[in-house]
Order: structure tokens, then sequence, then C-alpha cells
């Protein structure tokens, strides 16, 4: 500002840079494994990897359908798994949010009501959503989340100050099938297993799945076979809790 009190005949250059910082910000948070605007974990960490683990995720339910379904599979394959929920569903469903947590899964915040446009708000915005998806969440399951995903990874650089004075950390993925969207299983698949690696963080969804042409939820029809390619590599999935050394 100073700069173009003196040299007032350089405002469009002013202008421009000002434009430029916008567009570069707004980038920022329109990638979701982006860095720039705060802390954000990607991948697990470095001893995670060295011991073959990876993370499968599993947002944006409970669905009382879908998520009894996932359960069983879960069991079968003798896996652990992370459910970033939703907040008003957990409400709506608690006992789905015990039965996940009584089967060894970790329950984290994905906030209480997952707004499309909540990457646009401002700090009170984005506390209001997370602390209110927390205390629900903690409420039901008698322990604090210790992680928290934004809304398709959307976020603005008013989300990491009110993530770091609530205590939790953000998580985003490695890698995703769109799987709310694409109808072909075998792409969902071919997504997740594409140089499938030690220290990856898998994306699926229990809530707000697409359904195959058969009317299957695709990550029902996905998930054994997406086990037995990480088994196959000797790979191990963990929650992100164990991967990060959390109690």
């Amino acid at each position: 500002m100073v700069l173009l009190l003196t040299y007032p005949q350089e405002w469009r250059w002013a202008a421009a840079a000002v434009l430029l910082s916008q567009l570069m910000l707004m980038a920022a948070g329109l990638w979701p494994r982006s860095t720039c605007l705060g802390a954000n974990l990607v991948r697990l960490p470095t001893a995670a990897v060295q011991r073959a683990e990876l993370a499968i995720t599993i947002d944006d339910g409970p669905d009382p359908e879908v998520t009894p379904q996932v359960l069983a599979i879960l069991a079968q394959h003798g896996v652990r798994a992370t459910f970033f929920c939703i907040g008003v569903r957990a409400a709506a469903h608690p006992e789905l949010c015990l039965s996940i947590l009584a089967a060894g899964h970790c329950i984290e915040n994905h906030g209480a009501r997952h707004p499309t446009l909540l990457s646009i708000s401002g700090p009170t915005g984005w506390r209001r959503e997370i602390m209110e998806g927390q205390h629900i969440l903690q409420r039901i399951t008698g322990q604090p989340p210790r992680f928290y995903r934004a809304v398709a990874g959307l976020r603005n650089p008013f989300l990491d100050p009110v993530l770091h004075g609530s205590g939790l950390r953000l998580a985003s993925w490695t890698r995703r099938g769109f799987d709310t969207r694409e109808r072909d299983p075998e792409k969902v698949l071919q997504r997740l297993t594409h140089q499938l690696a030690a220290g990856d963080i898998l994306l699926l969804h229990d809530g707000n799945a697409a359904r195959t042409p058969a009317g299957e939820a695709l990550i029902v029809s996905v998930l054994p076979r997406l086990l037995d390619a990480i088994w196959a590599r000797g790979l191990t999935p963990v929650t992100l809790a164990h991967a990060c050394y959390l109690p």
C-alpha cells in the first residue's frame, strides 16, 4: 500500500499482484492435497511406510443400509478402517457409531452437516461446523475425534487456525476412487490400486455412495477386491490413529 501511494502510476502492477495472490490462495484451497494453507496429512508417517501400512478411510456416514455391509466386509478380512462421520447422521444412527467402535475402527470428524459451500466460510462458520461435529461425535462415542476431513477436501486460509485451536489434524488422502459418482466398480478399483503403495491413504464412501447398475453401493462392490489387492502387495491396513501413534 505504501508503494502504491508513493508510485500511484504503478496501480496496475499492484492490482495484478493482489489478484495473483488471491488466485494462488484459491488454487491452494481447491487442491485437497495441498499443504500451502497449513498442515495436511496426505500420506502416512515414515514409520508407517516402513511397516508397510496404509489407511482405508470411509466418509459421509454412517448410513443405515451401507455401513453394516461395510463393517461385515471389514470383519471378514480382519481389517480396521477410519470412518469420517457427519455429525447429524451420527446423531440419527448412534447405534452404528457404537458398532464401528466395537469392531475396532476409529471415528473421526467430517463436520456437523457437510455443507457444500463450507470452503467459502469465515472463521465463525468453520468453527461452528467443526466443533458441533466434534461435540456430537464425542457425546456418542465417549471420545473426541483427533482428525478432521474437509468437505471434498476444499478449504481456505481460515480453516487451519480453527483446527489448531481445536487440537484437530487435517487429513486428506493419497488416492480416491470417486465412488460417489462413478457407477463402474472396475474404474473405482483401478483408481484406488494404481501404483498402490505403503503410506497411502485411500478414500471411499459409505454415505452418499454411488450405485452400480445392479443397485449395489460402490464401496460394497469394490471393497472386497480392494482388500485382496492390498494383501497381495504385502500391505497392512491400519487406522490413522494407529499409523500416527495416537492412543
